[in-house]
């Protein structure tokens, strides 16, 4: 079952994405693995904690404000049930520290109010940012599934595209953006940070 929450009518959250990229635009491989893409994540001498118990980042003088910024100003997380699954729900505690949001058809597991307690279950990706939105406060929503992006891109909720380009081509896997419809989207000019094994480029989704 869904986690009861107490909505506010009010909010002006914003929602963002953020996901590691090849240069050929795939953030996984066919097999879900990341491969390459994280290793930017270990790349440098500037500790960046995270709030998962026994897991920091060591990123490079440029990159971590960056990083920083994106996982202290995260106040939820929109995600889908594939990748929750396959983290085990990330043990109810993401690395940005914020409660996840998630976009399923099938039910919750049949533990999830025990074992996730910081977890809200929805059944679209309206739905889910809604719910995102309002328990995110003042701070920004993310999101971090491609096909969710996907989606949120087509319905028009998204307000920046934040990408972690590494330098290597995959060929082939799991596309950041994949099927758009409705025709272009149109972005801001970039803000650019030039970090050690990735290039992070954040785009405002111009309105």
């Amino acid at each position: 079952m869904s986690q009861q929450r107490q909505l506010s009518h009010k909010t002006m959250a914003k929602v963002l994405t953020h996901m590691c990229m090849s240069l050929d635009g795939f953030v996984a491989q066919p097999d879900d693995n990341p491969a390459e893409l994280f290793d930017w994540y270990w790349s440098g001498d500037v500790n960046v904690p995270s709030p998962q118990e026994g897991m920091s980042f060591s990123v490079d003088p440029r990159s971590a404000p960056m990083l920083q910024e994106l996982t202290s100003g995260c106040g939820a997380l929109v995600t889908g049930r594939r990748l929750f699954d396959q983290t085990d729900g990330w043990g109810d505690n993401h690395p940005a520290g914020a409660p996840v949001v998630v976009v399923t058809h099938r039910p919750p597991p049949e533990d999830a109010e025990e074992r996730f307690p910081r977890t809200t279950f929805t059944g679209g990706v309206v739905e889910a940012i809604a719910t995102a939105k309002e328990i995110a406060g003042d701070k920004f929503v993310t999101i971090a599934s491609a096909d969710v992006i996907q989606q949120a891109l087509n319905l028009g909720l998204v307000d920046e595209l934040c990408i972690s380009q590494v330098p290597v081509l995959f060929g082939a896997g799991i596309r950041y953006f994949g099927e758009l419809v409705g025709g272009h989207v149109l972005l801001e000019d970039p803000i650019v940070v030039e970090g050690i094994r990735a290039l992070h480029l954040r785009y405002a989704v111009r309105r």
